[in-house]
């Protein structure tokens, strides 16, 4: 940061393991990547290429070098994955997080038919090779809303217990899924369950694509949050969130 005479929450420096901040890449151009990368980079801690962006990207090695340079890590959606069991073609989907020299995948079941159960032993069969980021919640709504608060500390905690480092906690890249309602807003009681169940807030990274979720967790949890599916372009602002540089958190922090 710039050096100013400002009292500020200290934030860590990279490899961090508190106050994440996954950015994901839905398919932006190599040029305008590359610029938003370095300009922030030592504010991103993750880079997703969402859901199967990854198969379709002609630059993807090129990205990844990108990220290599700047200590970014990186991973490939839960969707691909998804994608890949879907065609039982698991040890294909290894080999191509492999062959990109992957050293996180995620594993999710937020679109197939998969017990929480059966997402946990791939963990287990993944474990040993990457580190796991794997993710509660389903993409659809309904789906989302129908899952009791019980249920989602029990998937959490099942996750961990079969190896994940992290835990995700799904609200799409339009945050209108998994811990939020169709119209965007957070499903509070399910956040409160979570929160007081004893699961350890290092353990979640809360998908929180829009400036408003954004500001909700860093002003409930504090600056050293984890947070997801944060918009390329939304990584510094983000950032004056975390240091109560903007309205949202400014008395947040004093």
């Amino acid at each position: 940061m710039n050096q100013s005479t400002l009292h500020l929450p200290r934030r860590a420096s990279k490899p961090r393991e508190g106050g994440l901040t996954m950015v994901i890449d839905g398919g932006i151009p190599l040029w305008y990547f590359t610029d938003l990368v370095s300009s922030a980079a030592q504010y991103i801690d993750f880079v997703k290429f969402g859901w199967g962006t990854a198969v379709v990207t002609s630059d993807l090695r090129a990205k990844i070098k990108v990220l290599s340079t700047k200590d970014i890590g990186f991973y490939f959606g839960g969707t691909l994955f998804e994608k890949y069991v879907l065609q039982d073609r698991f040890d294909d989907f290894r080999k191509f997080c492999l062959d990109h020299r992957c050293q996180h995948v995620e594993v999710s079941n937020g679109t197939i038919s998969m017990s929480n159960s059966e997402k946990a032993s791939y963990i287990r069969k993944l474990a040993d090779d990457f580190t796991v980021v794997s993710e509660v919640g389903f993409k659809d709504p309904d789906r989302s809303d129908q899952l009791p608060p019980g249920a989602w500390g029990e998937y959490i905690g099942e996750d961990l217990g079969a190896g994940a480092s992290l835990v995700t906690l799904e609200a799409r890249e339009s945050g209108k899924s998994g811990i939020c309602r169709p119209d965007g807003t957070l499903r509070s009681g399910l956040i409160d369950y979570l929160l007081a169940s004893g699961i350890s807030q290092e353990s979640l990274l809360f998908e929180a694509p829009t400036t408003a979720l954004q500001a909700h967790f860093v002003s409930r949890l504090g600056p050293d949050v984890n947070l997801g599916n944060v918009p390329a372009h939304s990584v510094i602002a983000l950032e004056t969130l975390r240091l109560g540089l903007r309205a949202d958190t400014l008395t947040a922090f004093e």
